[in-house]
């Protein structure tokens, strides 16, 4: 155990914004748990930032995967018997320029697949867990393109796409429902939008560099118990749904 005594789990945190995640929450004193399809990756991302003084561990997390989703809360249970913040950073952005006319319906499943309901089904199967925390924290990493006021008012360009703001608005209504379903626990529940970040999706044009993209995350999760939830935020200032 880290620092802090406290545990938080990132998905897709081999690189990019999940693992700048892991980094800055480790630096707070959490032990982190790198959630990585590839265990080769997540070993090396681990590797890295036990070099950096952090208490890390790699954990082999393909989210799509229900038997990966439950040895993942099997391992944290019997590792640590709770969890303090779950961050769902894994994401995937697949379609490309698709129109809503044209989109192949196999990419709005393959995109649904593990942009929400793999989230929906992680947080289910890790939800005894964060119960068992004093002030369990989940962070669901969503994007401004998931605000249906965004896109009704907004030329998004090329970001124009149904899978993936579809797919960020389903999981904006999770993060609303959950909460509301855990009001009166210790329990908080939040979207981030990381901004524009300077990632594999993102691309070199945007104009937040990684450790800034994660600094909504880290927020969210170790929010005191008088902070929000069932908020939309970036930089800790609400968003429109």
């Amino acid at each position: 155990m880290a620092a802090n005594g406290k545990v938080a789990l990132i998905t897709g945190a081999n690189k990019g914004i999940g693992l700048e995640t892991a980094r800055q929450l480790g630096k707070l004193g959490f032990t982190v748990l790198l959630g990585a399809r590839d265990p080769e990756r997540g070993a090396a991302a681990a590797a890295q930032l036990q070099a950096e003084g952090i208490a890390a561990q790699a954990l082999r997390l393909d989210v799509t995967r229900e038997a990966d989703r439950q040895a993942a809360a099997k391992y944290v249970s019997d590792q640590f018997g709770k969890l303090d913040a779950l961050v769902n950073n894994a994401g995937i952005m697949v379609e490309g320029k698709s129109k809503p006319s044209s989109i192949p319906l196999d990419t709005l499943r393959q995109t649904f697949e593990t942009d929400f309901f793999s989230t929906v089904a992680l947080t289910q199967e890790l939800l005894p867990l964060l119960r068992q925390s004093p002030a369990g924290r989940i962070v669901n990493v969503s994007s401004q393109l998931g605000s249906l006021q965004t896109n009704a008012t907004n030329d998004l360009g090329d970001y124009a796409i149904l899978g993936y703001n579809s797919s960020k608005a389903a999981l904006n209504m999770f993060t609303i429902l959950l909460a509301k379903e855990l009001k009166g626990t210790p329990i908080k529940v939040n979207s981030a939008h990381p901004g524009w970040v300077k990632t594999d999706m993102g691309g070199a044009a945007a104009p937040l560099e990684i450790v800034d993209g994660a600094k909504t995350s880290v927020w969210l999760a170790t929010l005191p118990a008088d902070g929000p939830t069932g908020g939309f935020f970036h930089m800790q200032k609400p968003l429109p749904w």
